[in-house]
């Protein structure tokens, strides 16, 4: 059973005719980067298709959760991703810009699949502040400080270190 698969023959050559589908399914591996939507999770399509001159248009929204690695600390990260998408489908796709449309029935995964991967993040976060790992010894800089000694001085930036030192909002 294709759970993406949507029967479109009551809207077929019949100007303004419009039905509202809500679908549910797995789509396998959908892989971006370091995020991904679990193959055993089920991907939510809420649209509505309505025939207009050149096909059925499809408006809606797609949402799954998503599982990923932190790009500083690699901790687990998990999400949500919802996206709004509006597509024609058509007798004569025109590659790149519609999806097929079939003689009484569309089918909605490659949509729903391209969706999702181009708004997966590329890069996800655990939280904004994530203070990531250290680049000595591996310790995770969230739980606290490694005890690594600090890195020696660069002679050619000390001019600058006195702006460190200065609190911030200096008077003026």
């Amino acid at each position: 059973m294709r759970p993406f698969v949507v029967n479109v023959a009551d809207l077929v050559q019949r100007p303004g005719a419009r039905r509202r589908e809500r679908l549910q399914g797995r789509l396998g591996d959908v892989r971006v980067v370091d995020s991904a939507v679990p193959a055993d999770s089920a991907v939510a399509v809420d649209t509505l298709l309505e025939w207009v001159k050149e096909g059925v248009l499809a408006s809606g929204s797609v949402s799954a959760p998503w599982v990923g690695d932190c790009r500083r600390c690699l901790g687990p990260v998990t999400g949500e991703v919802t996206v709004d998408f509006q597509e024609l489908f058509e007798e004569r796709p025109r590659e790149g810009e519609s999806y097929r449309l079939g003689h009484d029935s569309i089918d909605m995964e490659p949509l729903v699949r391209e969706a999702l991967l181009l708004d997966l993040p590329l890069a996800p976060l655990c939280s904004p502040g994530c203070r990531g790992l250290c680049p000595r010894c591996g310790a995770d800089l969230n739980l606290g400080p490694c005890g690594c000694p600090a890195p020696p001085a660069d002679a050619r930036w000390a001019a600058l270190d006195v702006l460190r030192a200065e609190p911030a909002g200096g008077d003026e």
